[in-house]
């Protein structure tokens, strides 16, 4: 079997688990680029590389002659574009994180740039190639529920995730990441309409930052959470208990201290000196914390999603088709079909299934099974009608920017018209 060569652009915790779910039989990594010491040194330590396969920034590893089949850019979101750009110069194919872009008018430079060189470029939309979404896909494909006409789809973020990543974490802010539709939930649109198997037409959309602000702060509170804080024995989100006393809770420990083994000291201080340990109610966030959108497309099916932090987390989805129709949970790996012939419900356990849904626990399996995808994809050998390359993810983050653009402007959003605005290549 091939092996794939692999340089691994931003060690961050999503660029980390990547590689860590590369079969050592098809991959192979070849080098790092990230300006923290600590995680350079993780991946150098944990994969036998040299000093001279090291590198600080994109900058610096792309400068070099092309020396591996794939890059994996896992940077921040707003810097996903230069080096994509600068690796489909230098001839690498490429996994690249969601989003694309922060920014539409990138997202569709870098899908037309791909497709003018023939660059293959695969976007880790997880959920794609998770058991229980696969199964879905499969059984729509199959004809089970005959042709679908509507899909109800929930994002459960959950109330402690929502605190960690989208209000103290790298995303709260949209100013330095993205929109919450597009961060979190562009998955979400990418599924819908693989599922549906139909081009979006029109979007809508409303919601808002309505729970972590400021005017909800407890009477009181400091800027810090410590013992002086009124609720420092009710709080939900208080840091300490969270991220210093919690020591099994190494996603939150990692992220705040940007190390992959922390002590407590270090957290202690990453909680004095980031905004991983002010108050919730207290930190620059401005994403929102709810979300709807209602769907339209173009052979007539409609969808709705729900976003929300307030809930213990986890996605749940219904599919309902002309022949029959399907419900479930990606936590529980449990599916229930009922059949419009045969009046009968039938449970369907995905056992075998990786159950964990949380970032860390591998989407479902879907982590596992991007990788196999991946190197399926670069191979040659598997339908990238079925795969989430650049081409179609883009068209399905135009939905997330679509998305936005109605929240914010209070109207519905035309995808033709907006492809046409962008000069987007489908």
């Amino acid at each position: 079997m091939e092996k794939l060569k692999v340089v691994l652009i931003g060690a961050g915790d999503r660029g980390r688990i990547y590689i860590s779910r590369m079969p050592k039989d098809k991959f192979q990594v070849v080098g790092v680029a990230d300006p923290v010491p600590e995680l350079r040194q993780f991946v150098k330590e944990t994969y036998g590389l040299t000093d001279e396969q090291c590198y600080e920034t994109w900058e610096d590893i792309l400068a070099v002659p092309k020396f591996a089949d794939i890059a994996i850019i896992a940077t921040m979101d707003q810097l996903h574009y230069a080096p994509c750009m600068k690796a489909i110069e230098l001839g690498y194919d490429i996994l690249l994180e969601k989003p694309v872009s922060s920014d539409y008018k990138e997202c569709v430079a870098m899908a037309n740039a791909a497709k003018a060189k023939g660059t293959k470029i695969l976007v880790c939309h997880v959920l794609r190639y998770a058991p229980f979404f696969m199964k879905i896909k499969e059984m729509i494909n199959e004809g089970k529920i005959g042709t679908v006409l509507s899909v109800h789809h929930t994002e459960c973020v959950g109330h402690v995730h929502q605190s960690h990543s989208f209000v103290r974490g790298n995303w709260g802010n949209s100013g330095r990441s993205s929109c919450m539709i597009l961060q979190k939930c562009c998955h979400d649109m990418d599924i819908i309409q693989w599922l549906v198997g139909s081009p979006c037409k029109n979007v809508h959309s409303f919601g808002s930052l309505s729970h972590f602000t400021l005017e909800n702060a407890p009477e009181g509170s400091p800027e810090r959470c410590d013992k002086t804080c009124p609720v420092y024995d009710t709080c939900y989100y208080n840091a300490v208990k969270l991220y210093l006393e919690d020591e099994k809770n190494t996603w939150f420990r990692n992220a705040a201290t940007k190390k992959e083994t922390p002590t407590n000291e270090e957290v202690a201080e990453a909680l004095k000196t980031t905004q991983y340990g002010k108050c919730v109610y207290k930190c620059d966030n401005d994403v929102v914390d709810h979300q709807v959108v209602n769907l339209e497309f173009e052979n007539g099916a409609v969808a709705s999603f729900n976003m929300s932090a307030f809930n213990e987390g986890g996605r749940y989805i219904r599919v309902m088709g002309t022949d029959g129709e399907l419900s479930g949970s990606i936590g529980d790996m449990l599916l229930e079909f009922f059949d419009f012939r045969t009046r009968q419900k039938t449970k369907i356990d995905l056992e075998n299934a990786t159950a964990s849904n949380s970032i860390v626990g591998g989407h479902g399996g879907g982590d596992q099974g991007l990788m196999n995808s991946l190197y399926d994809y670069i191979t040659g050998t598997c339908d990238e009608k079925e795969l989430s390359a650049i081409g179609i993810s883009v068209e399905n983050h135009l939905i997330s920017f679509a998305a936005e653009k109605s929240r914010l402007e209070n109207r519905i959003v035309n995808l033709d018209e907006f492809k046409k605005e962008l000069g987007f290549e489908s």
